[in-house]
C-alpha cells in the first residue's frame, strides 16, 4: 500500500501490505496525494493494461470497501464512489454488501466472505470480485472504459468502538485448488 496517499487515521503495517484504522493520527504531511478526510489507501501498483490478479483478507471486519479507482480521482473533501466518479468498488456496511452503482446494487453473498478476490481484466474492460471462501462471484463491473492508470483502493472504514479494528491484508497469491 501507498503510505503517501493514506489518510493520517490509518496505520499501515511495515511490510506495506496491511492497514486499519489506527487509535491515533499518524502525524503526516498533508499532500495532493493524500485522502481527507475518507478513510483510504491505494495500492502501490499502477494498472494500464493486462490482466492482474490479487486477494485481500477482510477477515470478521463489519465494515470495509475495496475495488479500484483512477489514479487520478479527487481525494479531498466529500467522495462519491461510483464508476462515473472513477471508482470500481464494492463495500461491506450497515451489514449490507453493495457495489458502487448508480443506484448502489444490493449483494447477497450465500456465505460472508472472508477473503476477497478481484480478478481484472483491463482492455476487456472488466472487474470481477469473489468471495475467495465459498468460490462464488460477488459482482462484476464490465463494459469499463478504464481510464489510462487504475490503482488497488483500500478502506477498512472506522474502528466502531473496536468493533471493526482489523486490519485489511493483502494476501500472497499461491496456487489454489
Amino acid at each position: 500500500m501507498d503510505p503517501d496517499t493514506a489518510q493520517w487515521w490509518l496505520t499501515l503495517s511495515e511490510d506495506g501490505r496491511s492497514v486499519r484504522h489506527g487509535d491515533r493520527v499518524q502525524g503526516l504531511p498533508d499532500s495532493p496525494q493524500r485522502f481527507n478526510p475518507v478513510i483510504a489507501v491505494l495500492g502501490r501498483e499502477r494498472l494500464g493494461s493486462g490482466r492482474h490478479y490479487w486477494e485481500v483478507e477482510v477477515g470478521d471486519k463489519t465494515g470495509w470497501t475495496l475495488g479500484v479507482c483512477d489514479e487520478a480521482v479527487t481525494r479531498k473533501g466529500k467522495i462519491s464512489l461510483s464508476p462515473d466518479n472513477g471508482y470500481w468498488v464494492v463495500w461491506l456496511s450497515d451489514g449490507e454488501y453493495q457495489a458502487a452503482t448508480s443506484p448502489p446494487t444490493l449483494l447477497t453473498p450465500r456465505v460472508p466472505p472472508r477473503t476477497v478476490a478481484f480478478f481484472l481484466d483491463y482492455e476487456a474492460g472488466r472487474l470481477s470480485l469473489y468471495n475467495v471462501d465459498d468460490r462464488s462471484l460477488l459482482f462484476t463491473f464490465s463494459g469499463a472504459s478504464f481510464p489510462p492508470t487504475l490503482r488497488p483502493f483500500f478502506s477498512p472504514h472506522l474502528r466502531e468502538g473496536g468493533r471493526n479494528a482489523g486490519a485489511l491484508r493483502i494476501l500472497p497469491v499461491t496456487g489454489r485448488e
